[in-house]
């Protein structure tokens, strides 16, 4: 009879946000796979357990991952842990979890904190809906893509940010969203340095401007209300401008009544016209 892996949340920052059950499982397990072990001894060691570790991270091969799946396979029980919080989501971790269910081994979960639902229930936005979009693309255009695709979402829209690259994931998201969205910074979330910022995407930069962010952060961003306008592309608001052009109005007319309905400059579009 094959084994079980069990999926242990531990804190997100403050070592108190153990459970029980936690404590329990960590030292019944017959081993541990862990993101960094040097993390993971941390915990154990402040609670006096000990426990066999196994490396398991983002560049671990397929054939360390079937060594798991051998041991689990042959009765032995183990308990996958990340870093901080609840491991299996945007985590290596999610990898023995699909293993695990073509094979057959049953998965349970020992839930803990997580910094998603903690920065939500921080954030002081109003939140029916929110999408977890983790981290950015790193490359400038798939990071653009992204963003781009994101300009329609209504739900509230969570995203992880290290600090070297803050300032310009908030200029990159006052391009695409504008700089009045409202947009929560949660930093060091349980940590003794930690904090939460209420404030605009604009206010956010002009902090930034001030002082360098410092810190793991989540950003908590406002989702487009229904009365935003939509935001044309010079070639639509051209198209427009031809439209009142076929009914008789002047191009420079045309393109002034354009102009004062879409933000465009009158002469940007008279250029693009030609």
């Amino acid at each position: 009879m094959s084994g079980i892996l069990y999926i242990i949340g531990t804190p997100i920052g403050n070592m108190e946000d153990i459970t029980l059950r936690q404590l329990r499982m960590l030292e019944e397990v017959d081993f541990l796979c862990a993101e960094d072990t040097r993390v993971t001894l941390k915990l154990l060691n402040r609670y006096e357990i000990k426990k066999q570790l196994v490396s398991f991270h983002e560049h671990s091969s397929r054939s360390e991952a079937m060594k798991i799946i051998e041991r689990l396979m042959n009765g032995e029980s183990c308990g996958i842990v990340t870093d901080a919080g609840m491991p299996c989501i945007s985590d290596p971790g999610e990898v023995l979890v699909n293993l695990c269910a073509e094979n057959g081994i049953e998965v349970r979960a020992v839930p803990g904190p997580t910094a998603v639902a903690t920065a939500a229930a921080l954030s002081g936005l109003h939140i029916n809906r929110f999408t977890f979009e983790g981290f950015l693309p790193v490359e400038k255009k798939e990071r653009s893509r992204r963003l781009e695709q994101l300009k329609n979402e209504t739900a509230v829209m969570i995203f992880y940010e290290a600090p070297h690259k803050l300032k310009n994931t908030l200029a990159d998201m006052a391009e695409n969203f504008g700089s009045e969205r409202k947009l929560s910074l949660c930093r060091e979330i349980t940590k003794i340095h930690e904090e939460t910022v209420r404030t605009t995407i604009g206010g956010a930069i002009e902090i930034y401007a001030q002082t360098d962010p410092k810190g793991e952060y989540v950003l908590v961003l406002e989702g487009k209300s229904s009365d935003e306008k939509e935001e044309l592309t010079l070639e639509q608001a051209v198209e427009q401008v031809k439209k009142l052009i076929d009914m008789g109005e002047k191009p420079t007319e045309a393109c002034k009544a354009v102009a004062k309905e879409t933000g465009f400059r009158k002469g940007e579009l008279y250029a693009a016209l030609q």
